[in-house]
C-alpha cells in the first residue's frame, strides 16, 4: 500500500484524506492551520508540522491548495515537500493553478530527480467524500502508471491528457465553463423574478429544459432559496481562475470576457459569497 503525504485540507482536501484513511493507506497530513486536521489523526492520519516533514518516506505526495503562491509555499524552500520527498516520490499537483507555475514546479521537481505529475481535480465536496472524484492529469504516462493506486482510491475517473501542464490548462477551460454557466443561471433567476414568475415554475422549467446542465441543477435550489453559507467553491476562487484563464488566452491570442462580470460583483459586494450564491448580488449579469 502506497504512503501519501497530502498538503492541504480544504474542502476537497478533507474528503480525499477520510477515503485514503478508510481504504487503509498510510496517510501524512500538512495543514497551515492544524486544527482542522483534529478528526482525521483520531482516524490514523501521521500530522506533520511542514510539508517537508509530511514528504519524508511517501510514495505520493499530493498538494490540493488554492493558488500558485500557496502552491508555492508548500513545495519549495527549506522546509518545503520537494526538499523532503525521497528520489522514489511522485510529486502531484492536484490544486487549480496556473499552467505556467505548473511547468516551472515540474522543472523543480525534476531537478531534484522526482517524478512530476499536475493532476487537478474534477468534482466538489460531495465527490470528495464520496471518492469520486476525477483527475484531469499532465504528465508523463509511466508516472501517471506508478500513482494510479493512490488516485484511484479517492477518484472514479482519471484522464491522461498529455504533458506537463495539460492538467491545469484543461481545469482552467473547466472552470471557465462552469462560471459562464453559473452567470447565466444568476441572470435567469434575476430576470425572472423581476418579471413575477413563481420560484416553484421557474425551477420546473428549467430543470425540463436544455440548459438543465449539471452545475445548473445542483446550484439551482440553492440560489432560489437563498443559502449561501457553506457552499463548495469561493468566488474568489472562481476569479482567480478567470484570471489565470484570461492569462492563457493572451498567450493564445484569445480574449475571455467572463471574469470581467466576476470583478463587477466582487466590488460591489460579492467578496465574500460563494459560488452558490452568485444570485445574491445582480452585478454579475448587469
Amino acid at each position: 500500500m502506497q504512503r501519501v503525504a497530502l498538503l492541504g485540507l480544504g474542502a476537497m482536501g478533507s474528503g480525499m484524506a477520510a477515503n485514503w484513511l478508510k481504504k487503509g493507506f498510510s496517510l501524512t497530513i500538512y495543514n497551515r492551520t492544524p486544527e482542522k486536521a483534529k478528526a482525521l489523526a483520531a482516524a490514523g492520519a501521521k500530522i506533520a508540522a511542514s510539508p517537508l516533514e509530511a514528504a519524508k518516506d511517501a510514495d505520493v505526495i499530493i498538494g490540493v491548495v488554492p493558488d500558485d503562491e500557496a502552491s508555492r509555499g508548500i513545495w519549495l524552500g527549506e522546509r518545503g515537500a520537494l526538499a523532503g520527498a525521497k528520489s522514489s516520490a511522485v510529486a502531484i499537483e492536484s490544486s487549480t493553478l496556473t499552467p505556467d507555475w505548473v511547468r516551472e514546479l515540474a522543472g523543480e521537481a525534476q531537478m531534484r530527480g522526482l517524478r512530476f505529475l499536475d493532476a487537478p481535480l474534477g468534482g466538489s465536496r460531495p465527490a470528495a467524500a464520496a471518492g469520486e472524484l476525477a483527475f484531469f492529469v499532465g504528465g508523463e504516462a509511466a508516472t501517471l502508471e506508478a500513482a494510479r493506486p493512490a488516485l484511484a482510491a479517492v477518484s472514479a475517473r482519471i484522464v491522461h491528457l498529455g504533458a506537463t501542464g495539460a492538467g491545469a490548462t484543461w481545469k482552467l477551460i473547466n472552470n471557465g465553463l462552469i462560471a459562464a454557466q453559473l452567470a447565466a443561471l444568476a441572470e435567469a433567476l434575476h430576470f425572472a423574478a423581476r418579471a413575477g414568475f413563481d420560484p416553484k415554475v421557474t425551477s420546473s422549467l428549467i430543470l425540463a429544459g436544455a440548459g438543465a446542465s449539471p452545475i445548473v441543477q445542483g446550484k439551482l435550489s440553492r440560489m432560489l432559496e437563498r443559502r449561501f453559507e457553506d457552499a463548495d467553491f469561493a468566488v474568489r476562487l472562481m476569479l482567480k481562475d478567470a484570471r489565470g484563464r484570461r492569462a492563457q488566452g493572451r498567450g493564445g491570442g484569445l480574449r475571455a470576457r467572463r471574469g470581467q462580470g466576476l470583478r463587477r460583483f466582487r466590488r460591489r459586494g460579492g467578496r465574500r459569497l460563494r459560488a452558490a450564491g452568485v444570485s445574491r448580488r445582480t452585478a454579475l449579469c448587469s
